[in-house]
């Protein structure tokens, strides 16, 4: 990959949605809505932002979960990414 974050900001990749629901009922592909989940493909630097050391708690490979309307959709080498900053992340699935 050849992106770079920069800051405390981090490149993530949405998971694929589900096909079906638990309940085994099946999702034409309008319905189905966006993941919230998604993998970090690449990890700013960290430093200073607004005069605050932001330390980066994320790792190239964590799945994690991010709001809803954050960040930036990009589509790099045919492949779409979203440039959020770390704080835009709710949680790291375990």
């Amino acid at each position: 990959m050849n992106i770079r974050p920069l800051g405390d900001r981090v490149v993530i990749k949405r998971l694929e949605a589900e096909e079906m629901t638990k309940s085994g009922i099946v999702l034409p592909g309008a319905s189905k809505e966006k993941p919230q989940e998604a993998e970090v493909v690449a990890v700013g630097p960290g430093g200073f932002v607004d005069g605050k050391e932001v330390k980066m708690e994320l790792k190239v490979g964590d799945k994690v979960l991010f709001s809803k309307y954050s960040g930036s959709e990009i589509k790099f080498e045919g492949t779409e990414y979203i440039i959020l900053r770390q704080d835009d992340i709710l949680a790291v699935i375990e």
